[in-house]
């Protein structure tokens, strides 16, 4: 590591909120060095001494990345003038820092801070004004000492500056006695990183503080798998491993943190009281929207009922089924209604049944899915409005609720102005996201859920659509029959035989589902690309950018990240003319296609006419948005992505941790999409994984065509195995208690 001290020329580029500087630094011979890193207060004028690395980077050439910073002071009046009259000060000009250098010498530091009063000796500096000097003084003497002591610890500059922004002077009386508060009090600062900063404070493995952050934090790891509770024996399992202590040194912790209303304990279960609280509100909403119509009432519908479900199946095409029929009989007559089926069971023809009649009674409806491509699905299938259902609750990105939730502007005070609420996709919502949206609906609006049962559930907490359906409190209609349109697709049938458990027919004799029989992961490979770029775009008409790699994993030869690699060299190789840019272990390359891995509320987006001019303009990206990439602006440090709906959004270069390549993703992210055609290459894996579910749903994102690369045992012993991942949730039986009081 290198070593640098010089003044600041001038600030090239300021991130406010991480820190993140390009500056020009001038050293004592005056030589110009461009520097890069998380530099924070970093001023015109002030004296640094750098600690880094010289690099070449091929736009802007040579640059010197900075990994640590320390101010020093100003020593000779030239350098103190120069300081003082950067504007670092406010109220302190040219003539200004002249007057009080040739007063104070190279003593002006130490006045400024220790006896700042003595400013008003000055000809033009008032008491006032030097107390108000000496106040901006101490602060940046404040900060850059906070710097010094908390990078002995090797805190992060980044990590550093919200630490101090939180604490201020109470920083070093927290960070002495009880590091971990960090984990609870600063966003996206988890218990290992509260833990490693603990450990080189000399904090014991069995102190209190960090048992109690570490039993959160095994908590909050559940919820990332899904998981509403843990139970006991787990949680101090788990926990224990974690923390590597004895289970008996961490239940009296788990007692205290359910003392002070940070867990609850229910029947040997564990909850974070936050999401105990949401199982329990998701289910008295529910209790108070589900009102049924009285049988007169209901019985003078029939008649339009029957009349509108027989011409809108006239129109289609379609005979009547006596479970569609249930469907929306069910519908009209309840508050809140439940409809489930695979593909090709009639949930879209159902849906536009139901549109019909109810715009035939004159009642205002409302459409809405997890996801921006489901949502246009919606709206493609039944010609009617169809919002993402952060859209329709109109997310604000302001304060946060529960555990992150955010806040919308529709809630019980504004609630959504409706007569009926439809919403599809349900399998894909999480528990944070339904409680929203119960908020949000007013007694007396119809809400129908409607989604596949069989789909893997929610990447979020919980598992809404199952819970609500074993709870047996809801009308529920689910929907079996094959329709004949549908059943001449081999995609569809063989869907349904998989969600059985039989075994389908990999003889490559149908139209639309292949297995092509590849032992290697190199082969796989080559015909992995040969397929995306001559052979699928003119079979299902689509563009090579809309055919949709789905993998099981993330890590191995087969997973996301290295299928990732192979598929950008091929499909948006760099001829020189692209600009590249490189995050962590990531390289990012104009023209690429990249998904969001994590709801942002934060993050504005505008819609832009073909002249440029905004159109549209909101807040919020969201798991599982995929998009590409416009721009690399190196100068501004801004990347910008073009996600559905022509969303254009600037992401910061040195914060891009909630972007990744999309050319293969996950298919659990797959949830609520449809793509033309999908690629499915499969050797081996953990059986856990390679279950009967998942290739269920990875078969059903298709619209035109499967194509399973791989090994076709696999496939069959992902049939027989039926084994799923057990989550740990609880609405239906809060559904069930709520409803027997």
């Amino acid at each position: 590591m290198e070593k640098i001290t010089g003044h600041v020329d001038h600030i090239i580029f300021e991130n406010k909120e991480n820190g993140y500087t390009v500056l020009l630094l001038t050293d004592s011979d005056q030589q110009e060095i461009v520097c890069v890193g998380t530099i924070p207060g970093a001023e015109n004028g002030m004296s640094l001494e750098l600690h880094g690395e010289y690099i070449e980077h091929p736009t802007y050439g040579m640059q010197f990345k900075v990994s640590r910073f320390e101010e020093i002071m100003p020593q000779d009046t030239t350098a103190i003038i120069r300081y003082l009259s950067s504007g670092a000060i406010r109220g302190i000009g040219e003539k200004l820092a002249v007057r009080i250098v040739d007063r104070f010498g190279s003593d002006t530091f130490r006045i400024m801070e220790n006896e700042p009063e003595r400013l008003s000796e000055i000809k033009g500096i008032s008491p006032r004004i030097a107390q108000e000097i000496g106040s901006q003084v101490y602060e940046k003497k404040e900060l850059r000492q906070a710097f010094i002591f908390l990078q002995q610890y090797g805190i992060s500059n980044n990590l550093a500056v919200k630490i101090y922004e939180k604490y201020r002077e109470g920083m070093y009386g927290i960070m002495m006695e009880n590091p971990y508060r960090i984990a609870e009090d600063i966003p996206r600062v988890g218990f290992r990183t509260a833990d490693e900063i603990a450990s080189k404070m000399g904090i014991n493995v069995d102190s209190e503080y960090r048992i109690r952050c570490g039993s959160l934090y095994t908590m909050q790891c559940a919820a990332q798998e899904g998981h509403i509770y843990l139970p006991m024996d787990e949680l101090l399992n788990r926990a224990s491993q974690i923390l590597g202590v004895d289970e008996e040194n961490i239940y009296p912790m788990i007692e205290n943190l359910a003392v002070d209303g940070k867990l609850i304990v229910k029947k040997n279960r564990v909850y974070l009281s936050a999401y105990y609280n949401c199982e329990l509100t998701c289910a008295m909403l529910l209790r108070e929207l589900d009102i049924s119509m009285d049988d007169e009432s209901f019985n003078e519908e029939i008649p339009d009922i029957k009349r509108i479900l027989s011409s809108v199946l006239k129109e289609q095409g379609l005979t009547a089924d006596e479970l569609q029929n249930d469907a929306l009989f069910k519908c009209v007559r309840n508050g809140v209604t439940i409809i489930s089926g695979g593909p090709g069971t009639g949930k879209t023809t159902t849906i536009n049944t139901l549109i019909r009649y109810f715009d035939a009674k004159g009642m205002d409806i409302m459409l809405a899915a997890p996801t921006g491509r489901a949502a246009k699905r919606m709206q493609e299938a039944t010609g009617y409005e169809a919002r993402t259902i952060h859209r329709l609750l109109e997310v604000n990105g302001g304060s946060a609720l529960d555990e992150g939730a955010p806040m919308f502007e529709r809630n019980s005070e504004n609630p959504l102005e409706t007569d009926v609420v439809i919403i599809d996709e349900m399998s894909m919502i999480d528990i944070h996201l339904f409680k929203a949206l119960l908020n949000a609906i007013s007694v007396g609006t119809r809400l129908i859920m409607v989604g596949d049962v069989d789909q893997l559930p929610s990447v979020g907490p919980g598992q809404v659509l199952r819970d609500l359906i074993d709870s047996g409190a809801f009308a529920t209609v689910m929907l079996k029959r094959i329709f004949r349109q549908a059943g001449e697709s081999d995609i569809v049938v063989n869907a349904h035989k998989i969600n059985e458990g039989k075994q389908i027919d990999l003889n490559n004799k149908s139209k639309d589902f292949f297995l092509l029989e590849r032992n290697d992961h190199r082969v796989i490979y080559k015909h992995m690309v040969q397929l995306i770029t001559e052979k699928l775009p003119g079979y299902v008409n689509a563009t090579p950018m809309d055919i949709q790699v789905l993998t099981p994993m993330k890590k191995g030869n087969l997973g996301v990240e290295g299928l990732n690699r192979v598929l950008q060299e091929y499909l948006n190789p760099n001829d020189g003319t692209k600009d590249e840019y490189e995050h962590q272990d990531r390289l990012f390359r104009t023209g690429d296609k990249v998904m969001q891995v994590k709801n942002d509320y934060q993050l504005e987006w505008q819609v832009l006419s073909r002249y440029g001019i905004p159109i549209d303009q909101g807040k919020g990206v969201f798991n599982g948005d995929t998009g590409i990439i416009r721009s690399i602006n190196r100068y501004d440090k801004t990347m910008t992505v073009e996600f559905d709906e022509n969303r254009r959004v600037e992401y910061d270069l040195g914060n891009l941790e909630e972007l990744e390549l999309a050319y293969a993703i996950t298919v659990h992210k797959s949830q609520g999409s449809e793509y033309p055609a999908v690629i499915f290459p499969i050797l081996q894996g953990p059986r856990m994984l390679l279950n009967r579910n998942l290739l269920y749903t990875a078969v059903t994102r298709a619209r035109n065509c499967v194509v399973i690369l791989g090994d076709p045992s696999t496939v069959r012993q992902m049939i027989d195995n039926e084994s799923t991942y057990e989550r740990y949730t609880s609405l239906a039986e809060r559904i069930r208690e709520v409803m027997s009081t």
